[in-house]
C-alpha cells in the first residue's frame, strides 16, 4: 500500500462521511464506511514515504554526524591509547550516529510537525497511530546504517581495534536506533514548541555525547547512574564487548535485550504522546 493509497482511503472514508449526512435519500450500502486500514500495511506505506521525504534533506546531515563521530575518535585519540577505553570510544562515537539522527532529528520533525499541523493531515487518515510513529522512526533510523558502519570501521583503524565482529551493528543499530527514536518522538510530540523540541534534542544528543563516548571508569558515580539511564548506553556497550578476544555473547544479548525492552517502551509511549498531541 502506499502513501498515495492511504490518502485515498482517507478520502473514501470522508465522501462516505458526506454522503450519510446529505439526507434520507442515501442507501444504507452507501453510508458504509471504509474500512480502517491494517497495521503493517499502513506501517509499510508511511516508512516508504517518510524515506522518500527525508531522503535529500538528512543526508546532508547525516555526513555532519558521520563527520562529528569521526572526529571525536581522532581528538580521543590522543587521549586513549587502547584497551577498554578505546573499545569504549569506538563504540559511544558510532551509536553517537544513531543517536544525531533518531533522537535529535526525529524531535525536530515530530516539534516541526505538530506546530505545522500535520498531525491533523495524519489524523485524518484511518491508519493506526502505532503505523504513523512506528514508520517515521524507522525511516530517520534507516539514515543511521551507513554512517555507523563508517565510524566503527574507521575507529578500528585508529585504535587497532579487530573488525571481525562489525556484523553486530546489525542488531545494535535497529535496536539502539528503536530506543532513541521513541525518546526522540516523545520530545517533539510532548514539546509545546518546536523550538524547544529542537532543544531537547540537542540535549539527548549531548547527553549521548557526554555518557556514550566518554569512558565509564573515568566518570564520578552519580554520572555512572546517569549512564545506566540513558537508553543507547546498553547499545554502546554490546558492541564494546565485541572488541574483546573471547566476547561474552550472553552479556551482549543481555545489553541487546535490554535495548528492545526500551525500545519497545519508549515507542509506546511514543504512540501514546502522538494520539494525545492529535487530538488537540
Amino acid at each position: 500500500m502506499s502513501a498515495g493509497s492511504i490518502e485515498a482511503v482517507g478520502t473514501t472514508t470522508g465522501s462516505a462521511a458526506a454522503r450519510t449526512d446529505a439526507g434520507p435519500d442515501v442507501g444504507p450500502d452507501a453510508a458504509d464506511l471504509a474500512p480502517a486500514a491494517r497495521f503493517l500495511p499502513s506501517l509499510a506505506a508511511v516508512y516508504r514515504s517518510q524515506l522518500s521525504r527525508a531522503r535529500v534533506a538528512r543526508i546532508p546531515l547525516l555526513f555532519v554526524a558521520t563527520f562529528q563521530s569521526v572526529g571525536i575518535m581522532i581528538l580521543m585519540r590522543g587521549v586513549v591509547d587502547g584497551g577498554g577505553e578505546a573499545r569504549a570510544v569506538v563504540a559511544g562515537s558510532s551509536v553517537l550516529v544513531v543517536a544525531f539522527v533518531a533522537l535529535n532529528l526525529l524531535a525536530q520533525y515530530f516539534g516541526q510537525l505538530r506546530a505545522s499541523g500535520g498531525l491533523d493531515h495524519y489524523a485524518t487518515l484511518p491508519v493506526p497511530p502505532a503505523s504513523v510513529v512506528l514508520g517515521a522512526a524507522g525511516a530517520y533510523a534507516s539514515f543511521t546504517v551507513p554512517g555507523t558502519l563508517v565510524t566503527a570501521g574507521i575507529g578500528c583503524v585508529l585504535f587497532g581495534l579487530p573488525m571481525g565482529h562489525l556484523w553486530v551493528l546489525a542488531a545494535v543499530v535497529p535496536l539502539a536506533g528503536a530506543a532513541l527514536a521513541g525518546l526522540g518522538a516523545v520530545l517533539g510530540l510532548l514539546a509545546p514548541k518546536p523550538e524547544l523540541a529542537t532543544l531537547l534534542g540537542q540535549l539527548g544528543m549531548s547527553a549521548a555525547l557526554l555518557l556514550g563516548v566518554l569512558p565509564a571508569e573515568r566518570m564520578p558515580l552519580v554520572i555512572s547512574w546517569a549512564r545506566d539511564l540513558l537508553p543507547s548506553t546498553y547499545g554502546v556497550e554490546a558492541f564494546a564487548r565485541t572488541f574483546d578476544a573471547h566476547p561474552d555473547w550472553a552479556a551482549v544479548g543481555l545489553d541487546l535485550a535490554v535495548c528492545a525492552g526500551v525500545g519497545v517502551v519508549s515507542l509506546a509511549v511514543a504512540t501514546w504522546a502522538y494520539r494525545r498531541a492529535a487530538v488537540r
